[in-house]
């Protein structure tokens, strides 16, 4: 991710590369994972934490970026290591947990491609099925789009395939305040996990 925001320090748009911050450094060892310089100031990984492996709920690394849970929390780690969180998981029997598409179904609109009216339908339908109905989704929409925009072309980022929980945390923290932000994180952390989300042991 670095070399992402070496990229954008160059663009000519002034809020842009505070629109992409990283998710810090993992090294995962054998019955822990070391967090540094994690940037999202609600998490329990802010700034640095050692977190030992009784204390992760479950691990998901099968698609998207990797992620554990720790208690009410999750924290992402670097995609590089999936491979090791995944040995790392089995090694501690730790739960393994599918990706939630919560995010990436709320945020398709802002993709660099166009979402047809069947496919909105779907998408609703999907969201309803894991208890967010249409006017919860707008009113979400309507928070983030703005800001969603700018993230996925004013930094020329231009994802046409998924945004996820990730990416909005990254542009909700460049635009809300300290205490607006934490309410935002505790909510977008709350809505990724909603739904019938399975746990494969």
């Amino acid at each position: 991710m670095s070399f992402l925001k070496n990229i954008f320090n160059k663009i000519p748009f002034p809020n842009a590369p505070n629109l992409i911050c990283g998710i810090g450094e993992s090294e995962i060892g054998h019955r822990e994972i070391l967090i540094s310089e994690y940037p999202f100031e609600p998490s329990i990984a802010f700034p640095n934490r050692r977190i030992k492996a009784d204390e992760i709920d479950w691990v998901c690394y099968i698609s998207g970026p990797a992620k554990i849970k720790v208690d009410k929390d999750l924290i992402f780690i670097s995609t590089e290591l999936k491979n090791e969180l995944k040995k790392f998981a089995q090694r501690n029997k730790i739960k393994i947990q599918e990706h939630s598409w919560n995010w990436e179904w709320i945020l398709d609109p802002y993709l660099d491609t166009t979402l047809t009216a069947e496919e909105e339908k779907r998408l609703l339908k999907n969201l309803s099925e894991n208890g967010l109905e249409k006017a919860e989704v707008e009113r979400i929409r309507n928070e983030v789009g703005q800001q969603m925009l700018k993230y996925n072309f004013d930094t020329m980022l231009w994802e046409w395939c998924s945004l996820g929980l990730y990416d909005v945390l990254s542009a909700m923290r460049a635009k809300y305040d300290e205490e607006k932000f934490r309410e935002f994180y505790v909510r977008a952390i709350e809505i990724e996990q909603r739904g019938k989300n399975k746990t494969n042991n």
